[in-house]
């Protein structure tokens, strides 16, 4: 299927690993011009590389999206290399490698939370909005998580970050959907990351219920009951992911907008 997005300019931020990597990549596969971004000089550009090399078209562009000057010059800098930007992917953020639960949560620690990935995308997403309204097309998609409709006890910052992430979605397309500029949300699920495959793997091998060095599908089978019910049975892919966030960047989805699409393999108890 041709979701018509050759010559369309893609900012995906936080794209230099993970499901960022993934969807800049498949971005790129479908003939959009790709501005990989992370705060890493060297991952991104060997994404940006990888992609040309494969054919695509793909700069890099490095900045912390926590501070007001240099997403400034990082979008500056986007546009002038793109020609403009109709796509953006605010996947930049994440839970910081914390994990405080309620015994000592920390006000601090929800802060920069929300800082991380909501004001992030706020930030990048109000200096490139004026332009897709004029243009009168523009896409935004907020990669947000499932833990935002289904918290866990631990990491509650996280948690009410992407459920904050939501309502900043549906707000946004509300305003913009006149325009031509659909704004939706994509929360994952349990995703086959390398920090995942890491976990999954130690879990096993303390449990005793596979080699460490077993291949991914007995890992997957033997653990991953301990950490969800997943009905459809496994974790989910990288490239899934990306594979909804192109076609939600497509023209083909220009009457979807402020919506969440949960992909999770059935996990969330309701619709």
């Amino acid at each position: 299927m041709d979701l018509q997005l050759d010559g369309r300019k893609a900012l995906v931020t936080g794209s230099s690993k993970g499901i960022g990597e993934a969807v800049a990549r498949k971005l790129a596969l479908e003939k959009a011009i790709v501005i990989v971004h992370g705060r890493d000089r060297a991952q991104a550009e060997r994404v940006a590389h990888d992609i040309v090399a494969q054919g695509g078209r793909a700069h890099a562009v490095i900045g912390d999206l926590t501070d007001d000057g240099a997403v400034q010059r990082l979008v500056g800098e986007a546009e002038d290399l793109a020609g403009g930007i109709d796509i953006l992917v605010n996947n930049a953020g994440g839970s910081g490698g914390a994990r405080e639960g309620w015994a000592d949560t920390r006000p601090a620690a929800w802060a920069a939370a929300f800082d991380r990935n909501v004001l992030a995308a706020l930030r990048v997403s109000t200096r490139l909005l004026p332009a897709m309204r004029q243009a009168g097309w523009g896409r935004v998609i907020n990669i947000s998580s499932l833990a935002a409709t289904m918290p866990p006890p631990t990491a509650p910052d996280y948690s009410a970050a992407k459920a904050a992430m939501n309502a900043m979605t549906v707000s946004m397309a509300k305003a913009v959907a006149a325009e031509g500029v659909t704004v939706n949300a994509v929360s994952p699920g349990t995703i086959h990351s390398p920090a995942l495959d890491i976990r999954f793997r130690e879990v096993a091998a303390e449990r005793g219920l596979a080699e460490a060095d077993a291949p991914w599908e007995a890992i997957e089978r033997a653990v991953l009951p301990i950490f969800a019910q997943v009905p459809v049975g496994r974790v989910g892919r990288l490239e899934e992911i990306a594979a909804a966030v192109a076609f939600l960047a497509s023209p083909s989805a220009g009457y979807i907008t402020g919506i969440n699409l949960r992909i999770d393999g059935g996990l969330s108890p309701g619709l």
